[in-house]
């Protein structure tokens, strides 16, 4: 009896690094791809993650090269391959760079800016954004307001917004001015716009959000709208 494991076709595509899933049953319903020479038809098809006989338009699947890199997302970008409502996307700053499917490990959403990594491994990516594997992320907020100790505290120690409690890890005033004031926060969990929320129900206001660090991957001197790869060292350490 053969015991091998199978996923979908799909899936199995996805997961070596190939494509996204989504996109990977849309080749497969268009015809493009073969199992042992026989065209597939359905993305769910029992497939082994391992299998050597799997083909595109007719060329035999290698495995594919795994890419992790990152980004200096600047402010204004939409993290989604395709915009339905026609915005420029985080894509536009790989154009003409031929690194093949990657995809965003995480979010920030189009007002915020900074360190955004990109992989086409998605265990890698599973390890990074999960709540119980993921590393800190690291913060600098510029805020409408020079928060006191108080405020402070209560970052940490959590705050109600719309009925659920988010609080980060740490929080620390960086620098003052007269009405504004650049703000440290480090989270160890990823809610949808946490930061934002978190400071709304101090009725702060958010007037720039950078993400600095990831783990110990810091974004440095890496300028605006231009990527790296990542050494081997950074891509062991972040997961």
């Amino acid at each position: 009896m053969n015991t091998t494991r199978r996923h979908g076709l799909a899936r199995v595509l996805s997961k070596r690094g190939v494509c996204s899933r989504t996109q990977a049953a849309q080749w497969i319903r268009d015809g493009r791809v073969a199992l042992a020479g026989k065209v597939i038809h359905d993305p769910e098809h029992p497939t082994p993650m391992d299998s050597d006989r799997i083909s595109i338009d007719g060329k035999p699947l290698g495995a594919a090269a795994m890419v992790h890199l990152m980004l200096n997302k600047p402010r204004g970008l939409v993290t989604t391959v395709d915009d339905e409502r026609g915005r420029d996307t985080v894509y536009r700053c790989f154009d003409g760079a031929g690194l093949g499917w990657i995809s965003p490990v995480g979010r920030l959403d189009k007002a915020s800016e900074g360190l955004l990594l990109f992989s086409n491994d998605p265990q890698w990516a599973a390890r990074i954004t999960g709540p119980d594997t993921g590393p800190d992320k690291t913060y600098h907020v510029q805020v409408n307001a020079i928060p006191g100790a108080a405020q402070l505290a209560s970052l940490i120690d959590g705050v109600v917004v719309e009925g659920e409690r988010l609080s980060a890890k740490s929080a620390r005033l960086l620098r003052g001015g007269e009405k504004n004031a650049w703000v440290e926060i480090v989270l160890d969990q990823g809610r949808n716009r946490q930061i934002r929320r978190l400071l709304s129900g101090l009725d702060i206001e958010v007037l720039r959000l950078v993400r600095v660090a990831i783990g110990e991957l810091a974004l440095g001197e890496l300028p605006k709208g231009q990527w790296r790869m990542l050494s081997a060292e950074e891509v062991a350490a972040l997961s």
